[in-house]
């Protein structure tokens, strides 16, 4: 008998080794480790440079498989498929956010938002109207026509969060979104993240910041390749200053 969906962890990982090989060398980037999300959580992974925790976002995003262990997404074994299939689950399943934004400098924000349904073949019209739905939903409906030169360092997180979403993944993953952002503008961000997670979006998010791990409802710290601590927490809510506050 198959098991609820919703009763079922939207991610486990079961005793995933990942070990990279140089020559004789063999580096432990992740030691055995068991890790799961349920549907609706908004979890924060901490750790310090050489931690494991890229590669430990890295297998979750199916961006690398583990050495070893198993890994379920949505209750498939994703662990062993092949480069193709690991793509369509990424497409169908899986947001990404990144520091950098990564988007096309010469393209407007509406057609950087329609690119990951270009690649998947998608109607003309209906990826119009999704990207603009999308844009709408992070409060850029006003700026469909602007180029990434034109918007502010948080529009452009904006315009990188809203590609996430037009896909409408089950779970986005963050990788360090607020790393080129000012306070204020980290703060608005999250707010928008605590947003998805209310519309019951899933949400992975890779910090070094405490402050805005705070704004999770959940702090995983790894350590030399294994989770050293994973605790629940009330979140803070994520309240935007006003500008003569912010300036103050």
């Amino acid at each position: 008998m198959n098991e609820n969906p919703e009763q079922t962890p939207l991610i486990a990982l079961r005793s995933v080794s990942k070990i990279y090989r140089s020559g004789d060398v063999e580096v432990a980037a992740l030691r055995s480790v068991d890790f799961t999300v349920e549907h609706g959580d908004f979890v924060a992974i901490m750790g310090s440079s050489g931690s494991g925790k890229s590669t430990l976002m890295n297998i979750l995003g199916c961006l690398d498989r583990p050495t070893s262990g198993q890994y379920l997404l949505e209750g498939q074994d994703v662990s062993r498929l092949d480069r193709n299939d690991l793509a369509i689950v990424r497409n169908r399943t899986l947001g990404f956010v990144f520091q950098s934004f990564n988007l096309l400098a010469r393209t407007s924000a509406l057609e950087n938002v329609e690119l990951p349904m270009l690649y998947a073949g998608l109607p003309a019209r209906e990826r119009r109207q999704r990207a603009r739905e999308a844009l709408e939903r992070v409060g850029l409906g006003a700026r469909l026509d602007h180029h990434p030169r034109q918007l502010s360092g948080g529009q452009q997180q904006r315009v990188a969060i809203a590609r996430a979403l037009v896909s409408r993944p089950r779970v986005i993953l963050a990788d360090e979104p607020t790393g080129n952002l000012d306070s204020r503008t980290s703060v608005e961000v999250m707010a928008l993240f605590q947003e998805l997670r209310r519309e019951g979006i899933t949400l992975v998010l890779v910090t070094h910041e405490p402050d805005i791990a705070g704004y999770a409802g959940r702090v995983v710290v790894v350590k030399d390749g294994r989770i050293l601590s994973d605790r629940r927490q009330q979140p803070v809510p994520a309240e935007v200053p006003p500008l003569e506050e912010a300036a103050s």
